[in-house]
């Protein structure tokens, strides 16, 4: 039988002190306000999850600025300090439930399916993403093609992040992610057919990786030691779920030392199946090159609302937390459910139809 105590131990990650190592995936819910406050059902959808035992939750992507961050009609923001103040009963509800919350940064870049600001988008280069916006997130169509972003811009946008990361702070969360990952503006930079530049931001993975590693400095500095600092990264993206670094592990080893080396707390690694190896020809995860590599805190995400898989990725030493997405959306209690031996409901598909906002079902509360 799976001994699962290693989900239960206590942990740090910066400042931030946990119970116990599963925590909420972002994800997202699309059910803010069309001024991207959070709402009263937004408080009531996380303060569930920290009831249900997850030692930490991860918000949603939330915009960062007023400019071209925002990636879907109806996401929250943290860009002003109205947008700021909205989320405290969201932090105060998770606190009060025991559990720690961190608020995830998001810049949705050419990957932006709706922006109430602008209504263009910018990425490293003139490519448009592939594949086709998403129906459940009032998305339509193919993805435009992006205006290359300047230099000016990548300034703004660097300013943007440090603004909202201060926001965060002031609103009480204990802790930001950066967005890196999923194909957003970060993690654009990162994907070699998506960045065509030619100057210090393209090119090489140490290139590619700058604009990241810059914006984790940035906050980094800016909110100080008492608030825990990181980062997601992945290879697949909401638009090109197959992708896959090129130069394989020494890719990993470039993005992930750069990254490492900012001072961040932590890298948030996320794949389809967190426990498969990140490459064909290299037995390794992506966690477990995030955690060779870099030398801070690695969380791993994917397909692991299995325990026994989750514990597998502890108890060799590839990741220091796990998170849960899906596995989480079908049981809100799963860390009660695992520490008592109780069965697992099924996800239920129309936590996504027809969009995938935050239903009254799902903040029923649940032992």
């Amino acid at each position: 039988m799976t001994d699962y105590t290693p989900l239960w131990s206590p942990v740090r990650i910066g400042a931030t002190d946990l119970d116990n190592r599963v925590a909420l995936a972002p994800m997202t819910r699309i059910s803010a306000t069309e001024d991207g406050h959070a709402t009263e059902r937004m408080a009531a959808y996380y303060r569930r999850f920290a009831r249900g035992g997850f030692g930490l939750l991860i918000t949603e992507g939330i915009y960062p600025d007023t400019a071209y961050g925002q990636g879907y009609l109806y996401q929250p923001g943290i860009a002003t300090e109205e947008q700021a103040k909205s989320w405290a009963k969201v932090v105060d509800g998770v606190h009060a439930a025991g559990a720690k919350i961190f608020a995830q940064l998001m810049h949705a870049g050419a990957q932006s399916q709706g922006n109430r600001y602008v209504d263009s988008t910018v990425g490293p280069s003139a490519v448009a993403p592939k594949g086709e916006q998403l129906g459940f997130y009032r998305g339509e169509g193919p993805f435009p093609v992006p205006a290359e972003i300047t230099p000016d811009q990548m300034q703004e946008v660097r300013d943007g992040f440090v603004r909202a990361a201060l926001h965060a702070q002031q609103a009480g969360f204990d802790g930001v992610e950066i967005h890196g990952a999923n194909g957003y503006l970060l993690d654009q930079f990162l994907t070699d057919y998506l960045n065509q530049r030619t100057d210090n931001y393209g090119g090489s993975p140490e290139n590619r990786v700058r604009f990241a590693a810059e914006i984790c400095r940035d906050i980094r500095d800016a909110v100080g030691p008492d608030m825990t600092v990181g980062i997601r990264i992945s290879q697949s993206k909401v638009s090109d779920p197959d992708h896959r670094w090129s130069g394989g592990v020494d890719e990993a080893e470039a993005i992930f030392a750069a990254l490492g080396a900012t001072g961040i707390d932590f890298i948030h690694t996320t794949e389809y199946n967190a426990t498969a190896p990140a490459f064909e020809d290299a037995e390794q995860t992506l966690a477990a090159l995030a955690k060779q590599y870099s030398g801070v805190t690695v969380i791993a995400n994917g397909k692991l609302d299995d325990p026994a898989s989750a514990v597998s990725l502890l108890a060799d030493g590839s990741a220091d937390l796990i998170a849960l997405g899906k596995g989480a959306l079908a049981n809100r209690n799963w860390p009660h459910l695992v520490r008592n031996n109780l069965e697992f409901g099924e996800l239920d598909g129309s936590v996504f139809a027809p969009y995938a906002d935050v239903k009254d079902w799902e903040l029923e509360e649940t032992a």
